[in-house]
């Protein structure tokens, strides 16, 4: 009962969500798009793809990465509540971000898969997911930086600063 009681105070307001979901996803969504520009890629329905990934990513991300940002820095001082918000925000958005990554790497290669529910199938789509993570890890997350990164420094700053 008491967990569920500091679940529903930690859950964001339905306006905070939507805001919040808009708001973040439109900077991760920068974030990756500025990162592709300096790095002058010339494919524009790729750079398209990406920047979508990543903003759709984001606004996924934010209502759950405040959850539990508060869930963890329940009664607690605001050094605890900005490193809650920067780990739990930063965490959730490159986590959904990859998941997302992940199941459109998989859709694509589908085509190519055995039937569905067979040994092969479950093998191929394992490893298939596993491969797309390592991807999504050594090519994607540089998107992040420096944008994303220092917008998490500020919503991690404000959400320390509006929690207490």
């Amino acid at each position: 009962m008491r967990m569920r009681h500091k679940l529903g105070q930690s859950l964001p307001s339905l306006r905070l969500a939507i805001l919040g979901a808009a708001v973040w996803g439109f900077a991760m969504g920068a974030s990756a798009f500025l990162t592709v520009l300096f790095d002058h890629w010339e494919t524009p329905v790729r750079v398209r793809t990406v920047v979508l990934l990543f903003a759709f990513g984001g606004a996924v991300a934010f209502p759950a990465g405040w959850t539990l940002a508060r869930l963890l820095s329940h009664s607690r001082g605001r050094e605890t509540a900005f490193a809650a918000a920067f780990v739990s925000l930063g965490v959730m958005t490159v986590g959904l971000t990859a998941l997302l990554y992940a199941l459109q790497y998989r859709t694509y290669y589908a085509e190519w898969h055995a039937p569905a529910f067979t040994i092969t199938w479950a093998f191929q789509f394992v490893f298939t997911g596993l491969v797309a993570l390592y991807q999504f890890a050594v090519l994607g997350l540089r998107l992040y930086f420096p944008g994303g990164f220092l917008a998490l420094f500020a919503a991690a700053l404000w959400f320390a600063c509006r929690s207490r």
